[in-house]
């Protein structure tokens, strides 16, 4: 079955999404352990989480 337009702008957005985490994970070793936690600690709250968006595409 063909996917949607739509379905395909979701998966490149998912795309997106695993160039910025590579970014991310790039630039951790740059920084000190008190910036390290703050953007662990930034993470944690981002509102909707990657978890939460993952749970709402498994719901049948």
């Amino acid at each position: 079955m063909p996917l949607s337009g739509e379905a395909i702008r979701t998966m490149n957005y998912v795309d997106d999404i695993s160039v910025t985490l590579r970014r991310i994970l790039s630039v951790l070793p740059l920084l000190t352990p008190e910036e390290r936690a703050r953007v662990a600690e930034h993470i944690r709250h981002a509102d909707p989480s990657y978890d939460a968006v993952v749970a709402a595409v498994s719901v049948k």
